[in-house]
Protein backbone atom coordinates (compact mmCIF):
# COMPACT_ATOMS: atom_id res chain seq x y z
CA UNK A 1 0.00 0.00 0.00
CA UNK A 2 1.36 3.37 -0.97
CA UNK A 3 0.99 6.88 0.37
CA UNK A 4 2.42 8.46 -2.78
CA UNK A 5 0.06 10.84 -4.53
CA UNK A 6 -1.28 9.74 -7.93
CA UNK A 7 -3.47 11.33 -10.57
CA UNK A 8 -7.09 10.21 -10.80
CA UNK A 9 -6.43 8.47 -14.12
CA UNK A 10 -4.19 5.91 -12.39
CA UNK A 11 -7.03 4.50 -10.28
CA UNK A 12 -9.56 1.83 -11.17
CA UNK A 13 -11.88 3.30 -8.56
CA UNK A 14 -12.08 6.02 -5.92
CA UNK A 15 -13.73 6.50 -2.51
CA UNK A 16 -15.28 9.90 -1.79
CA UNK A 17 -16.94 11.33 1.29
CA UNK A 18 -20.25 13.21 1.12
CA UNK A 19 -22.01 15.27 3.77
CA UNK A 20 -25.71 15.21 4.54
CA UNK A 21 -26.29 18.20 2.24
CA UNK A 22 -24.73 16.32 -0.69
CA UNK A 23 -21.50 18.32 -0.76
CA UNK A 24 -18.19 16.53 -1.13
CA UNK A 25 -15.34 17.13 1.28
CA UNK A 26 -13.00 20.08 0.72
CA UNK A 27 -10.25 17.69 -0.36
CA UNK A 28 -12.44 15.91 -2.92
CA UNK A 29 -13.86 19.20 -4.22
CA UNK A 30 -10.35 20.33 -5.17
CA UNK A 31 -9.62 17.12 -7.09
CA UNK A 32 -12.93 16.18 -8.72
CA UNK A 33 -14.07 18.27 -11.75
CA UNK A 34 -17.12 20.42 -11.05
CA UNK A 35 -19.27 18.68 -13.68
CA UNK A 36 -18.60 15.30 -12.04
CA UNK A 37 -19.43 16.73 -8.61
CA UNK A 38 -22.80 17.92 -9.94
CA UNK A 39 -23.53 14.48 -11.40
CA UNK A 40 -22.67 12.84 -8.09
CA UNK A 41 -24.93 15.19 -6.14
CA UNK A 42 -27.78 14.64 -8.59
CA UNK A 43 -27.39 10.88 -8.40
CA UNK A 44 -27.23 11.00 -4.60
CA UNK A 45 -30.56 12.81 -4.49
CA UNK A 46 -32.08 10.29 -6.90
CA UNK A 47 -30.73 7.33 -4.94
CA UNK A 48 -32.23 8.60 -1.70
CA UNK A 49 -28.94 8.85 0.18
CA UNK A 50 -29.59 10.54 3.54
CA UNK A 51 -25.96 11.32 4.20
CA UNK A 52 -25.83 9.22 7.34
CA UNK A 53 -22.41 8.01 8.40
CA UNK A 54 -21.61 4.77 6.62
CA UNK A 55 -24.29 4.92 3.91
CA UNK A 56 -22.66 4.03 0.61
CA UNK A 57 -23.67 4.38 -3.04
CA UNK A 58 -21.80 3.06 -6.09
CA UNK A 59 -21.61 5.04 -9.34
CA UNK A 60 -20.35 3.83 -12.69
CA UNK A 61 -19.11 5.70 -15.75
CA UNK A 62 -19.88 9.21 -14.54
CA UNK A 63 -16.96 10.51 -16.55
CA UNK A 64 -18.40 9.06 -19.77
CA UNK A 65 -15.54 9.56 -22.27
CA UNK A 66 -13.25 11.33 -19.81
CA UNK A 67 -10.42 8.82 -19.22
CA UNK A 68 -9.16 10.85 -16.26
CA UNK A 69 -12.21 9.88 -14.17
CA UNK A 70 -12.26 6.33 -12.76
CA UNK A 71 -15.19 4.22 -13.93
CA UNK A 72 -16.15 3.15 -10.40
CA UNK A 73 -16.83 5.61 -7.59
CA UNK A 74 -17.96 4.78 -4.06
CA UNK A 75 -19.55 7.70 -2.19
CA UNK A 76 -19.90 7.27 1.57
CA UNK A 77 -21.97 9.42 3.93
CA UNK A 78 -20.18 11.46 6.59
CA UNK A 79 -23.16 12.96 8.39
CA UNK A 80 -23.53 16.69 9.06
CA UNK A 81 -20.81 19.01 7.77
CA UNK A 82 -19.29 20.73 10.77
CA UNK A 83 -16.04 22.28 11.84
CA UNK A 84 -13.99 19.74 13.78
CA UNK A 85 -11.83 21.72 16.16
CA UNK A 86 -8.63 20.37 17.65
CA UNK A 87 -10.53 19.20 20.72
CA UNK A 88 -12.70 16.98 18.51
CA UNK A 89 -9.93 15.39 16.44
CA UNK A 90 -10.80 11.93 17.75
CA UNK A 91 -14.32 12.30 16.30
CA UNK A 92 -12.96 13.38 12.91
CA UNK A 93 -10.58 10.41 12.93
CA UNK A 94 -13.32 7.92 13.72
CA UNK A 95 -15.81 9.22 11.15
CA UNK A 96 -13.10 9.01 8.51
CA UNK A 97 -11.96 5.50 9.53
CA UNK A 98 -15.48 4.14 9.28
CA UNK A 99 -16.38 5.85 6.01
CA UNK A 100 -13.17 4.95 4.19
CA UNK A 101 -13.26 1.35 5.40
CA UNK A 102 -16.84 0.91 4.19
CA UNK A 103 -16.04 2.47 0.82
CA UNK A 104 -12.88 0.48 0.15
CA UNK A 105 -14.51 -2.80 1.21
CA UNK A 106 -17.40 -2.10 -1.17
CA UNK A 107 -14.97 -1.51 -4.04
CA UNK A 108 -12.99 -4.67 -3.28
CA UNK A 109 -16.14 -6.65 -4.06
CA UNK A 110 -15.92 -5.19 -7.59
CA UNK A 111 -12.43 -6.68 -7.97
CA UNK A 112 -10.60 -3.38 -8.48
CA UNK A 113 -6.81 -3.19 -8.35
CA UNK A 114 -5.97 0.43 -7.46
CA UNK A 115 -8.16 2.59 -5.22
CA UNK A 116 -7.82 6.33 -4.68
CA UNK A 117 -8.92 7.46 -1.23
CA UNK A 118 -10.39 10.85 -0.35
CA UNK A 119 -8.71 11.62 3.00
CA UNK A 120 -12.02 13.21 4.08
CA UNK A 121 -11.80 14.68 7.59
CA UNK A 122 -8.38 13.30 8.58
CA UNK A 123 -5.71 11.67 6.45
CA UNK A 124 -4.40 9.49 9.31
CA UNK A 125 -7.88 8.09 9.84
CA UNK A 126 -8.33 7.54 6.10
CA UNK A 127 -5.17 5.44 5.84
CA UNK A 128 -6.13 3.47 8.96
CA UNK A 129 -9.67 2.83 7.76
CA UNK A 130 -8.61 1.55 4.35
CA UNK A 131 -5.77 -0.63 5.64
CA UNK A 132 -7.70 -2.11 8.55
CA UNK A 133 -10.90 -2.57 6.57
CA UNK A 134 -9.20 -4.45 3.73
CA UNK A 135 -7.50 -6.93 6.07
CA UNK A 136 -8.46 -10.58 5.83
CA UNK A 137 -6.88 -13.84 6.93
CA UNK A 138 -6.99 -16.54 4.26
CA UNK A 139 -3.40 -17.78 4.10
CA UNK A 140 -4.38 -21.32 5.13
CA UNK A 141 -7.19 -21.75 2.61
CA UNK A 142 -6.51 -23.94 -0.42
CA UNK A 143 -8.76 -21.75 -2.58
CA UNK A 144 -7.88 -18.10 -2.06
CA UNK A 145 -10.41 -15.31 -2.36
CA UNK A 146 -10.42 -14.44 -6.04
CA UNK A 147 -10.92 -10.74 -5.29
CA UNK A 148 -7.45 -9.52 -4.46
CA UNK A 149 -6.84 -6.78 -1.93
CA UNK A 150 -6.40 -3.52 -3.89
CA UNK A 151 -3.59 -1.06 -3.34
CA UNK A 152 -4.54 2.32 -1.90
CA UNK A 153 -3.21 5.85 -2.34
CA UNK A 154 -4.55 9.23 -1.22
CA UNK A 155 -6.40 11.57 -3.53
CA UNK A 156 -4.90 15.02 -3.24
CA UNK A 157 -1.87 16.24 -1.35
CA UNK A 158 -0.96 14.93 2.08
CA UNK A 159 1.38 16.28 4.73
CA UNK A 160 4.83 14.84 5.30
CA UNK A 161 4.60 14.82 9.10
CA UNK A 162 7.43 17.31 9.80
CA UNK A 163 6.40 17.96 13.40
CA UNK A 164 5.35 14.52 14.59
CA UNK A 165 1.64 15.02 13.91
CA UNK A 166 -0.68 12.36 12.54
CA UNK A 167 -0.84 12.10 8.74
CA UNK A 168 -1.45 9.57 5.95
CA UNK A 169 1.88 7.80 6.49
CA UNK A 170 1.35 7.46 10.24
CA UNK A 171 -2.09 6.01 9.56
CA UNK A 172 -0.55 3.35 7.33
CA UNK A 173 1.99 2.46 10.02
CA UNK A 174 -0.57 2.22 12.84
CA UNK A 175 -2.87 0.02 10.76
CA UNK A 176 -0.10 -2.18 9.38
CA UNK A 177 1.08 -2.78 12.95
CA UNK A 178 -2.39 -3.86 14.04
CA UNK A 179 -2.69 -6.12 11.00
CA UNK A 180 0.61 -7.78 11.99
CA UNK A 181 -0.90 -8.41 15.41
CA UNK A 182 -4.16 -9.69 13.89
CA UNK A 183 -2.25 -12.24 11.82
CA UNK A 184 -0.23 -13.45 14.80
CA UNK A 185 -3.35 -13.99 16.89
CA UNK A 186 -5.60 -15.39 14.17
CA UNK A 187 -3.13 -18.07 13.11
CA UNK A 188 -4.07 -21.48 14.61
CA UNK A 189 -1.91 -22.72 17.47
CA UNK A 190 -0.29 -25.54 15.47
CA UNK A 191 0.95 -22.89 13.02
CA UNK A 192 1.87 -20.35 15.73
CA UNK A 193 3.89 -22.14 18.38
CA UNK A 194 6.17 -20.18 20.74
CA UNK A 195 9.08 -20.82 18.37
CA UNK A 196 7.15 -19.74 15.27
CA UNK A 197 5.80 -16.66 17.05
CA UNK A 198 9.28 -15.49 18.01
CA UNK A 199 10.66 -16.10 14.52
CA UNK A 200 7.68 -14.39 12.87
CA UNK A 201 8.15 -11.27 14.97
CA UNK A 202 11.87 -11.33 14.24
CA UNK A 203 11.14 -11.49 10.50
CA UNK A 204 8.90 -8.40 10.39
CA UNK A 205 11.23 -6.39 12.63
CA UNK A 206 14.60 -7.32 11.16
CA UNK A 207 14.80 -4.50 8.57
CA UNK A 208 13.96 -1.74 11.06
CA UNK A 209 16.57 0.61 12.50
CA UNK A 210 17.68 0.62 16.15
CA UNK A 211 16.08 -2.77 16.89
CA UNK A 212 17.73 -5.57 18.89
CA UNK A 213 16.00 -8.95 19.18
CA UNK A 214 16.83 -11.76 21.61
CA UNK A 215 15.07 -15.13 21.68
CA UNK A 216 15.82 -16.91 24.96
CA UNK A 217 15.24 -20.62 25.63
CA UNK A 218 14.40 -22.83 28.61
CA UNK A 219 17.99 -22.94 29.86
CA UNK A 220 18.05 -19.13 30.03
CA UNK A 221 14.78 -19.11 32.01
CA UNK A 222 16.24 -21.71 34.40
CA UNK A 223 19.35 -19.56 34.91
CA UNK A 224 17.11 -16.58 35.68
CA UNK A 225 15.16 -18.64 38.26
CA UNK A 226 11.87 -18.08 36.41
CA UNK A 227 10.13 -20.94 38.22
CA UNK A 228 6.68 -19.43 37.77
CA UNK A 229 7.06 -19.17 33.97
CA UNK A 230 8.67 -22.61 33.74
CA UNK A 231 5.80 -24.21 35.68
CA UNK A 232 3.25 -23.27 33.01
CA UNK A 233 5.38 -24.59 30.14
CA UNK A 234 5.97 -28.00 31.75
CA UNK A 235 2.86 -29.66 30.35
CA UNK A 236 3.63 -29.02 26.67
CA UNK A 237 6.04 -30.67 24.25
CA UNK A 238 6.53 -27.28 22.57
CA UNK A 239 9.61 -25.53 23.97
CA UNK A 240 9.07 -22.20 25.70
CA UNK A 241 10.63 -18.99 24.42
CA UNK A 242 11.22 -15.61 26.04
CA UNK A 243 11.23 -12.89 23.40
CA UNK A 244 13.07 -9.69 24.30
CA UNK A 245 13.05 -6.68 21.96
CA UNK A 246 14.84 -3.38 22.43
CA UNK A 247 14.25 -0.25 20.41
CA UNK A 248 17.04 2.29 20.94
CA UNK A 249 15.55 5.44 19.45
CA UNK A 250 16.37 7.72 22.37
CA UNK A 251 19.55 8.86 24.04
CA UNK A 252 21.82 6.23 25.53
CA UNK A 253 21.01 5.80 29.21
CA UNK A 254 17.55 7.34 28.86
CA UNK A 255 14.99 5.37 30.85
CA UNK A 256 12.84 3.24 28.54
CA UNK A 257 9.14 2.69 28.17
CA UNK A 258 8.47 -1.02 28.78
CA UNK A 259 5.75 -3.32 27.46
CA UNK A 260 5.16 -6.88 28.65
CA UNK A 261 2.78 -9.16 26.75
CA UNK A 262 1.18 -12.44 27.79
CA UNK A 263 2.22 -15.08 25.25
CA UNK A 264 0.20 -18.25 25.81
CA UNK A 265 0.04 -19.56 22.24
CA UNK A 266 -2.65 -22.05 23.27
CA UNK A 267 -4.45 -22.30 26.58
CA UNK A 268 -6.22 -25.56 27.35
CA UNK A 269 -6.38 -24.64 31.02
CA UNK A 270 -3.80 -27.29 31.90
CA UNK A 271 -4.93 -29.86 34.51
CA UNK A 272 -7.73 -27.42 35.43
CA UNK A 273 -8.95 -27.91 31.88
CA UNK A 274 -11.37 -25.50 30.24
CA UNK A 275 -14.83 -26.46 28.91
CA UNK A 276 -14.68 -27.43 25.23
CA UNK A 277 -17.02 -24.63 24.13
CA UNK A 278 -14.98 -21.88 22.44
CA UNK A 279 -11.69 -23.46 23.49
CA UNK A 280 -10.54 -22.99 19.89
CA UNK A 281 -10.50 -19.25 20.56
CA UNK A 282 -7.65 -19.84 23.00
CA UNK A 283 -5.24 -19.67 20.06
CA UNK A 284 -5.65 -15.95 20.75
CA UNK A 285 -4.47 -16.14 24.35
CA UNK A 286 -1.22 -14.61 23.15
CA UNK A 287 -3.11 -11.43 22.23
CA UNK A 288 -1.05 -9.31 24.61
CA UNK A 289 2.17 -10.65 23.11
CA UNK A 290 0.90 -9.93 19.59
CA UNK A 291 -0.10 -6.38 20.53
CA UNK A 292 3.16 -5.35 22.21
CA UNK A 293 5.37 -7.02 19.57
CA UNK A 294 3.47 -5.21 16.82
CA UNK A 295 3.39 -1.91 18.73
CA UNK A 296 7.18 -1.80 18.78
CA UNK A 297 7.08 -2.35 15.00
CA UNK A 298 4.97 0.81 14.69
CA UNK A 299 7.18 2.74 17.10
CA UNK A 300 10.32 1.81 15.17
CA UNK A 301 8.70 2.57 11.79
CA UNK A 302 7.80 6.03 13.10
CA UNK A 303 11.38 6.49 14.30
CA UNK A 304 10.25 7.87 17.64
CA UNK A 305 13.09 9.39 19.72
CA UNK A 306 12.54 7.20 22.78
CA UNK A 307 13.84 3.91 24.14
CA UNK A 308 11.43 0.99 24.39
CA UNK A 309 11.82 -2.55 25.68
CA UNK A 310 9.35 -5.39 25.08
CA UNK A 311 9.30 -8.66 27.02
CA UNK A 312 7.18 -11.61 25.89
CA UNK A 313 7.08 -14.95 27.76
CA UNK A 314 5.85 -17.59 25.28
CA UNK A 315 4.58 -21.10 25.96
CA UNK A 316 1.56 -23.41 25.75
CA UNK A 317 -0.59 -24.36 28.75
CA UNK A 318 -1.31 -28.06 28.29
CA UNK A 319 -2.29 -31.06 30.46
CA UNK A 320 0.12 -34.00 30.58
CA UNK A 321 2.03 -36.20 32.97
CA UNK A 322 4.59 -33.41 33.29
CA UNK A 323 2.10 -30.61 33.86
CA UNK A 324 1.91 -28.56 37.03
CA UNK A 325 -0.87 -29.86 39.29
CA UNK A 326 -3.35 -27.88 41.39
CA UNK A 327 -1.77 -27.48 44.80
CA UNK A 328 1.82 -27.44 43.55
CA UNK A 329 4.08 -24.67 44.83
CA UNK A 330 6.51 -22.86 42.50
CA UNK A 331 9.01 -20.08 43.14
CA UNK A 332 9.12 -16.92 41.01
CA UNK A 333 12.22 -15.00 39.95
CA UNK A 334 11.78 -12.48 42.80
CA UNK A 335 11.90 -15.31 45.36
CA UNK A 336 8.20 -15.40 46.23
CA UNK A 337 6.57 -18.82 46.44
CA UNK A 338 3.21 -19.35 44.71
CA UNK A 339 0.63 -22.04 45.35
CA UNK A 340 -0.96 -22.94 42.02
CA UNK A 341 -4.56 -23.47 43.08
CA UNK A 342 -5.84 -23.28 39.49
CA UNK A 343 -3.64 -24.10 36.49
CA UNK A 344 -6.02 -22.13 34.25
CA UNK A 345 -4.85 -18.95 35.99
CA UNK A 346 -1.59 -19.37 34.11
CA UNK A 347 -1.24 -15.94 32.49
CA UNK A 348 -0.40 -14.26 35.76
CA UNK A 349 2.24 -16.94 36.41
CA UNK A 350 4.22 -16.27 33.23
CA UNK A 351 3.73 -12.52 33.58
CA UNK A 352 5.03 -12.59 37.16
CA UNK A 353 8.55 -13.48 36.05
CA UNK A 354 8.42 -11.27 32.96
CA UNK A 355 7.32 -8.26 35.02
CA UNK A 356 10.02 -8.76 37.62
CA UNK A 357 12.71 -9.30 34.98
CA UNK A 358 11.71 -6.22 33.00
CA UNK A 359 11.24 -3.89 35.96
CA UNK A 360 14.39 -4.96 37.83
CA UNK A 361 16.75 -5.11 34.84
CA UNK A 362 15.58 -2.10 32.82
CA UNK A 363 14.04 0.14 35.50
CA UNK A 364 11.64 1.79 33.01
CA UNK A 365 9.84 5.05 33.71
CA UNK A 366 6.55 3.35 32.73
CA UNK A 367 5.72 -0.36 32.58
CA UNK A 368 2.56 -1.58 30.84
CA UNK A 369 1.58 -5.23 30.61
CA UNK A 370 -1.08 -6.39 28.16
CA UNK A 371 -2.87 -9.69 28.71
CA UNK A 372 -5.98 -11.69 27.87
CA UNK A 373 -6.11 -12.44 31.56
CA UNK A 374 -9.54 -13.00 33.10
CA UNK A 375 -13.01 -14.15 32.15
CA UNK A 376 -14.24 -11.70 34.75
CA UNK A 377 -13.14 -8.85 32.48
CA UNK A 378 -15.30 -10.22 29.68
CA UNK A 379 -18.28 -10.18 32.03
CA UNK A 380 -17.45 -6.69 33.29
CA UNK A 381 -16.73 -4.79 30.07
CA UNK A 382 -17.54 -7.07 27.12
CA UNK A 383 -15.62 -6.31 23.92
CA UNK A 384 -15.99 -2.51 23.93
CA UNK A 385 -13.44 -1.52 26.58
CA UNK A 386 -10.11 -2.87 27.79
CA UNK A 387 -9.69 -2.70 31.55
CA UNK A 388 -6.84 -0.66 33.02
CA UNK A 389 -5.40 -1.12 36.51
CA UNK A 390 -2.72 1.42 37.39
CA UNK A 391 -0.89 3.03 40.29
CA UNK A 392 -0.73 6.41 38.52
CA UNK A 393 -3.57 8.78 37.69
CA UNK A 394 -1.35 10.61 35.19
CA UNK A 395 -0.55 7.36 33.40
CA UNK A 396 -4.25 6.52 33.32
CA UNK A 397 -5.11 9.90 31.80
CA UNK A 398 -2.44 9.44 29.15
CA UNK A 399 -3.67 5.96 28.21
CA UNK A 400 -7.21 7.32 28.12
CA UNK A 401 -6.14 10.04 25.67
CA UNK A 402 -4.28 7.57 23.46
CA UNK A 403 -7.31 5.28 23.42
CA UNK A 404 -9.57 8.13 22.34
CA UNK A 405 -7.34 9.00 19.40
CA UNK A 406 -7.25 5.36 18.26
CA UNK A 407 -10.92 4.73 19.16
CA UNK A 408 -9.60 1.81 21.18
CA UNK A 409 -11.13 2.75 24.53
CA UNK A 410 -10.06 1.92 28.08
CA UNK A 411 -11.95 1.83 31.37
CA UNK A 412 -10.23 2.27 34.70
CA UNK A 413 -10.54 -0.48 37.31
CA UNK A 414 -9.32 -0.46 40.94
CA UNK A 415 -5.77 -1.51 41.73
CA UNK A 416 -6.49 -1.75 45.45
CA UNK A 417 -4.25 -3.55 47.93
CA UNK A 418 -7.31 -4.78 49.80
CA UNK A 419 -7.70 -7.39 47.06
CA UNK A 420 -4.35 -8.84 48.08
CA UNK A 421 -5.96 -10.39 51.16
CA UNK A 422 -7.37 -13.10 48.88
CA UNK A 423 -3.99 -14.09 47.44
CA UNK A 424 -2.15 -14.20 50.78
CA UNK A 425 -4.23 -16.89 52.48
CA UNK A 426 -2.16 -19.88 51.39
CA UNK A 427 -0.96 -22.09 54.24
CA UNK A 428 2.01 -23.35 52.22
CA UNK A 429 3.25 -20.42 50.12
CA UNK A 430 3.62 -16.63 50.07
CA UNK A 431 0.86 -16.25 47.50
CA UNK A 432 -1.89 -18.25 45.83
CA UNK A 433 -2.62 -17.62 42.15
CA UNK A 434 -6.41 -17.20 42.50
CA UNK A 435 -8.74 -15.59 45.02
CA UNK A 436 -12.27 -16.44 46.06
CA UNK A 437 -14.12 -18.15 43.23
CA UNK A 438 -16.25 -15.76 41.20
CA UNK A 439 -15.48 -12.66 43.27
CA UNK A 440 -13.48 -9.72 41.88
CA UNK A 441 -11.43 -11.98 39.62
CA UNK A 442 -9.94 -9.24 37.45
CA UNK A 443 -9.00 -7.09 40.45
CA UNK A 444 -7.40 -10.03 42.27
CA UNK A 445 -5.38 -10.93 39.17
CA UNK A 446 -4.16 -7.34 38.82
CA UNK A 447 -3.04 -7.08 42.44
CA UNK A 448 -1.26 -10.42 42.06
CA UNK A 449 0.75 -9.01 39.16
CA UNK A 450 1.63 -5.89 41.15
CA UNK A 451 3.52 -8.14 43.60
CA UNK A 452 6.13 -8.73 40.90
CA UNK A 453 6.83 -5.20 39.70
CA UNK A 454 10.11 -4.03 41.22
CA UNK A 455 10.45 -0.33 42.00
CA UNK A 456 6.84 0.59 42.77
CA UNK A 457 5.95 2.84 45.67
CA UNK A 458 4.91 1.19 48.91
CA UNK A 459 1.70 1.74 50.88
CA UNK A 460 3.04 4.86 52.62
CA UNK A 461 3.17 6.66 49.27
CA UNK A 462 -0.50 6.33 48.36
CA UNK A 463 -3.44 8.64 48.85
CA UNK A 464 -7.11 7.88 48.45
CA UNK A 465 -8.98 9.50 45.57
CA UNK A 466 -12.37 9.18 43.94
CA UNK A 467 -12.69 8.09 40.31
CA UNK A 468 -15.69 6.56 38.49
CA UNK A 469 -17.39 6.10 41.89
CA UNK A 470 -14.66 3.61 42.90
CA UNK A 471 -12.18 4.05 45.72
CA UNK A 472 -8.79 3.89 44.04
CA UNK A 473 -5.32 4.12 45.46
CA UNK A 474 -3.03 6.32 43.39
CA UNK A 475 0.56 7.22 43.91
CA UNK A 476 1.47 10.87 43.92
CA UNK A 477 2.79 11.37 40.39
CA UNK A 478 5.56 13.63 41.65
CA UNK A 479 6.83 10.67 43.68
CA UNK A 480 6.64 8.33 40.68
CA UNK A 481 9.31 10.37 38.86
CA UNK A 482 11.98 8.20 40.45
CA UNK A 483 9.93 5.02 40.47
CA UNK A 484 7.96 2.93 38.01
CA UNK A 485 4.53 3.93 36.79
CA UNK A 486 2.69 0.66 36.25
CA UNK A 487 -0.45 -0.30 34.33
CA UNK A 488 -1.99 -3.70 33.72
CA UNK A 489 -4.28 -3.90 30.67
CA UNK A 490 -6.76 -6.80 30.73
CA UNK A 491 -7.91 -7.33 27.14
CA UNK A 492 -9.82 -10.59 27.63
CA UNK A 493 -13.01 -8.97 26.35
CA UNK A 494 -11.57 -6.79 23.60
CA UNK A 495 -9.36 -9.56 22.19
CA UNK A 496 -12.04 -10.73 19.75
CA UNK A 497 -14.99 -9.28 17.87
CA UNK A 498 -17.95 -11.06 16.32
CA UNK A 499 -18.82 -7.95 14.26
CA UNK A 500 -17.77 -7.54 10.66
CA UNK A 501 -18.29 -4.00 9.45
CA UNK A 502 -16.18 -0.99 8.60
CA UNK A 503 -12.64 -1.45 9.82
CA UNK A 504 -13.70 -4.09 12.36
CA UNK A 505 -13.04 -7.47 10.78
CA UNK A 506 -14.59 -10.49 12.49
CA UNK A 507 -12.04 -12.42 14.53
CA UNK A 508 -9.04 -11.51 16.65
CA UNK A 509 -8.88 -7.71 16.99
CA UNK A 510 -5.39 -7.35 18.40
CA UNK A 511 -6.28 -4.32 20.37
CA UNK A 512 -4.74 -2.21 21.85
CA UNK A 513 -1.85 -2.12 19.34
CA UNK A 514 -2.66 1.32 17.90
CA UNK A 515 -3.30 2.81 21.35
CA UNK A 516 0.13 1.66 22.54
CA UNK A 517 1.78 3.25 19.50
CA UNK A 518 -0.15 6.47 20.08
CA UNK A 519 0.83 6.45 23.76
CA UNK A 520 4.49 6.14 22.76
CA UNK A 521 4.11 8.93 20.18
CA UNK A 522 2.68 11.24 22.82
CA UNK A 523 5.63 10.48 25.10
CA UNK A 524 8.05 11.23 22.28
CA UNK A 525 6.27 14.46 21.35
CA UNK A 526 5.91 15.72 24.92
CA UNK A 527 9.05 15.24 27.07
CA UNK A 528 7.04 15.95 30.23
CA UNK A 529 4.46 13.31 29.32
CA UNK A 530 6.15 10.72 31.51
Amino acid sequence: MSGQRKSLSEFDAIVLGSYKDGALTDNASKEIPENIQKKIQEQLRCSGLKGKLGEVRMFYGLGENDENIPKKIAVVGLGINKDFKQSHVSEALEITRKAVAIGTRSLRELDVKHVGVDVMLHEHGAAEGATLGLYRFDSLKSVKNQKATPTISPIGSTSTNPDGNLCWDTGLIYAQAQNHARKLAETPANHMTPTIFAETVKSFLHDLSNIEIFIHDKEWAVQKNMGSFLSVARGSDEPLKFLEIRYNGGEKGQKPLAFVGKGITFDSGGISIKPSAKMAEMKGDMGGAAAVSSAIYGIAKLGLPINVVVSVPLCENMPSGHATKPGDVVKAMNGKSIEVDNTDAEGRLILADALYYTSSIYKPHSLIDVATLTGAMVVSLGEIYSGVFTNSTKLWEQLLEAGKVANDPFWRMPLDDKYSEDIKKSTVADLVNVGQKGVGGSCVAAIFLKEFVSGLTDDTDVSEKENNSLRLFDVDDADVDKKIRYAHLDIAGSMITYRDSGYNVKGMTRRPTRSLIEFARLIAKNPDFC
